[in-house]
C-alpha cells in the first residue's frame, strides 16, 4: 500500500501562486491529486498549472480573493464542475506588510489599527476562517477531508519586527486546534504545518541585500538554526503528503508538524 498515493483526491491550495503554496500544489499534483491553484495573479496561476500538466498532472487555475467569501464560493462552484468535490485543502495565503513591520522609524506604538487589521484580514480571515467556512462544512457533509493550514515559527516565538504577522499565525494555530476538534467525528482532519524559514518574495528584502549578500538578519536566523541554512521550497512536501494523505494520517488532528531545521528546538 502505497501511504502517500492520492488518486482521486481533489485538492485546493489557495496562495498557490506564490513560492511556498506553489511548490505544495507541485507536490500533491505528482502524489496523484487533481489540482485546484487558486490566487489573485492569474499569469503566476496559469503557469503554475502548465508545469503541473506538463509532469502529467491535472491542475486548473481559479482566481480567488481569499479574503472575499463570494470570490471563494464562486471558485468552489468552478472547481466542483471542473475536477470534482474537494478533499483537501491547503490554506497558504498569507504575508506581513511593511506598514505592521516594527522598525526604529515605526515603533510598535505607532501602527495604525487599519494596518493591524488588514494583516489579520489576510492571514487569519483569508488565511483560514472564510476558506475554512466554505470548504470545511461540505467536506463535513461527505465525511471525509483533510484541512492544512500554513502556520509559522513566529507563532511560537513571537520575532522581531513583524509583531502583527506573529500574533496571526498565533490564531491561525488556535482556531485550527478549534476547528479540529469540531469536525473530528464529521471525518474531517485538521492539522497545521509550520515551515522555518523559507525565503520569499515578501521577505526576501529583509534577508538578502541588494547585491545578494546576506543581511544581519539572516545571519541572526542561520545562527538560531541548528542546521544552518533556510529550508527549500520542496522540503514541504513531504509533511503536506502525510497530512493531506487518509492513509498516512488518519489518526491525525489538531496536531502542527514544524519543518523548521530545528529552530524552534534552539535555545543557547
Amino acid at each position: 500500500m502505497n501511504l502517500f498515493d492520492l488518486q482521486g483526491e481533489v485538492a485546493v491550495v489557495i496562495g498557490a501562486t506564490g513560492v511556498l503554496g506553489g511548490a505544495l500544489a507541485d507536490g500533491l499534483a505528482e502524489a496523484g491529486a487533481k489540482v485546484g491553484v487558486l490566487g489573485r495573479n492569474a499569469e503566476r496561476g496559469e503557469a503554475r498549472v502548465k508545469a503541473i500538466q506538463g509532469k502529467g498532472g491535472t491542475a486548473a487555475f481559479f482566481n480567488c480573493d481569499a479574503i472575499s467569501r463570494c470570490s471563494l464560493t464562486e471558485a468552489h462552484e468552478q472547481i466542483e464542475a471542473k475536477l470534482g468535490a474537494p478533499t483537501i485543502l491547503v490554506n497558504a495565503a498569507g504575508g506581513n506588510a511593511p506598514q505592521v513591520t516594527v522598525t526604529a522609524e515605526r515603533p510598535f506604538e505607532q501602527i495604525q489599527l487599519a494596518d493591524w487589521q488588514a494583516n489579520f484580514d489576510l492571514n487569519l480571515a483569508g488565511g483560514v476562517l472564510l476558506p475554512c467556512q466554505e470548504f470545511g462544512p461540505a467536506m463535513c457533509k461527505r465525511g471525509r477531508g483533510s484541512i492544512i493550514n500554513i502556520a509559522s515559527v513566529s507563532a511560537h516565538l513571537p520575532l522581531s519586527r513583524v509583531v502583527t504577522y506573529s500574533a496571526a499565525k498565533a490564531a491561525v494555530l488556535s482556531l485550527s486546534q478549534f476547528l479540529a476538534r469540531e469536525w473530528a467525528a464529521k471525518g474531517v482532519r485538521v492539522n497545521t504545518l509550520t515551515p522555518g524559514f523559507f525565503p520569499a518574495e515578501q521577505n526576501r528584502k529583509l534577508l538578502f541585500n541588494e547585491d545578494g549578500s546576506p543581511t544581519a538578519r539572516t545571519k541572526s536566523i542561520w545562527g538560531h538554526t541548528p542546521m544552518n541554512r533556510f529550508g527549500e521550497s520542496h522540503e514541504l512536501i513531504g509533511a503536506c503528503l502525510f497530512l493531506a494523505s487518509q492513509k498516512a494520517s488518519s489518526f491525525v488532528t489538531g496536531t502542527d508538524i514544524r519543518v523548521d531545521g530545528g529552530f524552534l528546538s534552539q535555545t543557547i
